[in-house]
């Protein structure tokens, strides 16, 4: 009986250990938002037939098992665990634990006056100078003053300097220097 009694107190104990690490997890996620092409992976506590790995479509959704179709589509990975743990409480799971964690970042693009322009991988902390680093370097003709880039979902292309900051799905130019 007592033996019993331990292995309850272990388990209990465990699962208010993983709801704390749930809860210091959703206040400290990142406001970065999903896109089409990034790829998550979501586990459930204890649920393995939940648990998988998801590459977003090119309408930002993700096919969830037994809830669907799921726009994550400009959501936090916070707001998407949210909506998951929501969704799996109304009938499905009591107390649900979701973790969801981004595993494949969507590329960006570099082209104009780059050693090897083309689509290349996002990583957290990018900037245009990281960024033309991984593209080879700048060409002889690169201009230094003629840096532009365009955001995803805008029409403008913003002129922009060695230190800014590189999105996913962002498109980089390098222009040529006449002189």
């Amino acid at each position: 009986m007592n033996n019993l009694l331990s292995k309850f107190r272990t388990f209990v104990s465990v699962l208010l250990l993983l709801s704390f690490i749930s809860i210091v997890q959703g206040a400290s996620f990142s406001d970065y938002l999903l896109g089409t092409g990034d790829k998550i992976s979501i586990k459930v506590f204890g649920e393995e037939e939940l648990s998988s790995e998801f590459t977003l479509s090119d309408a930002g959704t993700i096919s969830y098992p037994f809830l669907g179709e799921i726009n994550a589509l400009d959501l936090t990975i916070g707001e998407l665990s949210q909506l998951i743990t929501k969704e799996l409480s109304d009938g499905y799971i009591v107390n649900p634990s979701v973790n969801i964690e981004v595993i494949g970042y969507r590329e960006f693009y570099i082209n104009g006056q780059v050693e090897k322009p083309g689509a290349y991988p996002y990583q957290p902390g990018l900037t245009l100078l990281k960024a033309v680093a991984l593209a080879g370097g700048y060409t002889e003709r690169a201009s230094g003053s003629k840096m532009y880039v365009l955001r995803e979902g805008s029409n403008k292309r913003k002129k922009i300097k060695n230190n800014v900051k590189i999105l996913p799905g962002d498109v980089i130019t390098i222009e040529e220097s006449f002189f």
